[in-house]
């Protein structure tokens, strides 16, 4: 049964070249299309965000599979996201990069916890089937299933 935890609201105007604030007034910004595409420097974009909230919340991910192994994080272990807009005739499209390193645990006990957060992350459950999304464990591709990439939360 589902259960709603939390919303979060936010509003943009002016699209890629506009504003972005949250109901919360924490995030208030200046957005533009990415610096290499003819933006301006010193604003952020929608990609951008991406990125940072899927990482973010694909450690938090890592901090659960950690807690049901009985094992903890080490304080530097990261998650770097890179998140890339593509072309393909006239739609665009996202692809993500998600790229691991534990620090403290070797190589097949972090591609385990790796792919048991693929399957909780909100963020890789909602983008499942809808965009590509590569895993890495420190820089080095782990193979992904094609059942770990479909279906929804309920499937796992």
């Amino acid at each position: 049964m589902k259960k709603n935890l939390y919303t979060a609201d936010a509003s943009a105007v002016g699209g890629r070249s506009g504003h972005v604030r949250s109901a919360t007034g924490v995030i208030d910004m200046e957005m533009s299309v990415p610096e290499g595409l003819g933006g301006k420097k010193g604003a952020t974009n929608p990609e951008e965000l991406f990125a940072a909230g899927y990482a973010s919340c694909f450690q938090q991910a890592l901090l659960v599979a950690a807690t049901r192994n009985g094992d903890t994080l080490d304080k530097e272990s990261s998650v770097k996201c890179s998140v890339t807009l593509f072309q393909e005739g006239e739609a665009y499209g996202l692809s993500a990069i998600l790229d691991v390193d534990l620090k403290k645990f070797d190589e097949a006990k972090t591609i385990e916890m790796v792919r048991f957060a693929h399957k909780i992350c909100p963020y890789s459950v909602g983008t499942r089937g809808n965009m590509e999304v590569e895993l890495r464990v420190e820089g080095k591709a782990i193979p992904v299933q094609a059942e770990e990439n479909a279906g929804v939360a309920a499937n796992s």
